[in-house]
C-alpha cells in the first residue's frame, strides 16, 4: 500500500493502541496511523502496520512485514504492547486511491476490537461511521465483522512463525520472572 506522506501529527509508545484509536475517533482524524510492535522495536522483527481513517473511523488496515491486508493485517499486528504509533494527517483527496483497494478494508470497528479489545470503542466507531459503511456491515456485506473475524483468526493460526515467536516471547518473559522471584 502506497500513501503520501502525512502531516506528522504525534509520535509516542503506548502500551494499549486503545488510547490511540480513541484519540483518533475523538479528533475525527483523517489519515493514518502507523503501528510498531514491541517485536519489532526490540526483536528486530520486520514490518509496521497501517492502519487509515476517515474523520476518525477506520477504512483500511495492512501490515508490510507479511505483505497482507484487511482483517489479516490486524492479525499480523495484535501482539502485546508496547507500541510506537505515529499519527499522520493526510487530505481525505490524498487518500482515495488507497481508500478503493477492498481487499484492505476493514469494518468500522474491528481495529478497537482486535488491538484494543475494547467492545465499546467499537460500538462508537460503528456508530461515527458513515452509513454506507455502517450499512454493509447490517447487511453483511464486504465488510462483514463476524466473517472478517474468523477469516483474521483462521490468518493468525496459520501463521505458524507468529505463534512461535509469541510462545518464544512468553518463555522468554517466564523465565525472566522465575528469576526475579528466585524460581
Amino acid at each position: 500500500m502506497k500513501l503520501p506522506r502525512g502531516r506528522l501529527r504525534r509520535s509516542r509508545v503506548v502500551t494499549e493502541p486503545r488510547d490511540v484509536l480513541a484519540d483518533v475517533l475523538d479528533r475525527g482524524l483523517t489519515g493514518y496511523a502507523v503501528f510498531e510492535s514491541q517485536e519489532t522495536l526490540l526483536l528486530d522483527a520486520e514490518g509496521r502496520g497501517v492502519v487509515t481513517f476517515a474523520d476518525g473511523v477506520p477504512v483500511l488496515a495492512y501490515h508490510t512485514g507479511t505483505d497482507r491486508g484487511g482483517p489479516p493485517a490486524l492479525a499480523d499486528l495484535a501482539v502485546p504492547g508496547p507500541y510506537h504509533v505515529s499519527l499522520y494527517a493526510l487530505d481525505a483527496a490524498d487518500l482515495e486511491p488507497a481508500h478503493r483497494a477492498d481487499d484492505l478494508r476493514v469494518p468500522p470497528g474491528m481495529p478497537a476490537e482486535r488491538l484494543a479489545g475494547d467492545p465499546a470503542l467499537a460500538d462508537s466507531t460503528r456508530r461515527a461511521a458513515p452509513a454506507d459503511r455502517r450499512d454493509a456491515v447490517e447487511r453483511g456485506g464486504s465488510t462483514d465483522d463476524a466473517g472478517d473475524a474468523q477469516s483474521a483468526v483462521e490468518a493468525f493460526l496459520d501463521d505458524t512463525e507468529k505463534i512461535e515467536a509469541i510462545k518464544d516471547q512468553a518463555r522468554a518473559e517466564a523465565r525472566e520472572r522465575a528469576a526475579e522471584w528466585e524460581f
